[in-house]
């Protein structure tokens, strides 16, 4: 269900937002890329669902160390795509990027086939704000657009997932744009901060909301963090909103997730394009998404997502 929400007061360093570009639609999506078969695939390629998950959520040290590698492959795709994020470059260009930077470093893109996504990336531009599907549609001067990756590598034997996400700025940005990047920046920092082993993980949510609202912004409650490692998805929740008293898991010291808010610069409520992808405000409002594979220490959060 999409619940309507009321966009909060902005502080006064949070300009208005300006009159932009007209809002997106949808452009040709080119033929999936091709992986070679030397590269392990996740069980899932192209099924309906994938099986279910019935681990822990507490990963042993074989699965961490092996998800390192996951992730700093992930993070160095996300990087390398958006070194492409340039007014005129397609999205569809930018997955190329990624896909082939992906298969050079031995990994799967973990999207590639997963229900049906069609890609090897998702990247969601300005009012996209998730699973937006790469296609041939230009990039503009002052567009944002956030590059999401996730890798799939098999080594000896164990197979897992690193995921991350990245917001980029195509040329110069209008203030508006380059604040709310800098602030979705700063509440996926914040929900890491607030991981500690004996909290609920809603305490995340509910930091990320209170930095979001404080500052103007909303933070979409539909979509959320994920458990993750052997699993693209896990099962566990975190949620980016004051989701209490659900979403009441304990954190616990080795527990590996997802955390990624996608703030909005006018009301949080969405709805979905026909593809069955792609989400976008209902507002049109821009999105700026950050996103980090966690893994919890005895003190706080380590990230694993890093280049």
């Amino acid at each position: 269900m999409i619940v309507l929400r009321v966009p909060a007061a902005r502080d006064l360093d949070s300009p208005a937002v300006p009159q932009r570009a007209p809002f997106l639609t949808a452009g040709r999506v080119s033929p999936r890329r091709p992986v070679p078969a030397g590269i392990d695939r996740p069980e899932y390629v192209d099924k309906p669902r994938p099986a279910p998950y019935r681990g822990s959520h507490v990963q042993p040290a074989e699965v961490v160390e092996r998800m390192r590698t996951a992730c700093r492959i992930a993070a160095q795709a996300a990087q390398a795509g958006g070194r492409h994020v340039q007014p005129g470059t397609t999205t569809d260009a930018i997955d190329a990027v990624v896909h082939e930077f992906l298969l050079d470093h031995g990994a799967y893109p973990s999207t590639l086939g997963y229900r049906g996504f069609p890609k090897s990336c998702c990247t969601s531009v300005n009012e996209v704000v998730c699973h937006g599907i790469p296609d041939d549609r230009p990039l503009a001067e002052g567009d944002v657009c956030s590059i999401d990756v996730t890798a799939y590598v098999v080594l000896d034997g164990i197979g897992v997932h690193g995921d991350t996400c990245v917001t980029f700025g195509a040329g110069e940005l209008d203030d508006a744009s380059a604040l709310l990047m800098e602030r979705a920046r700063a509440a996926t920092d914040r929900g890491i901060a607030a991981v500690r082993p004996g909290r609920e993980v809603n305490v995340i949510g509910r930091v990320v909301e209170t930095f979001a609202r404080r500052h103007g912004y909303g933070s979409v409650k539909e979509y959320t963090g994920h458990g993750i490692g052997t699993a693209f998805h896990s099962g566990l929740v975190i949620p980016h909103h004051d989701a209490a008293p659900a979403h009441a898991d304990v954190i616990e010291t080795g527990m590996t997730f997802t955390v990624e808010p996608m703030i909005t610069e006018g009301s949080a409520a969405v709805e979905v394009w026909d593809d069955g992808w792609t989400v976008v405000t209902r507002d049109r409002g821009r999105v700026a998404q950050f996103e980090h594979t966690v893994l919890v220490t005895e003190t706080g959060a380590e990230v694993l997502t890093l280049p």
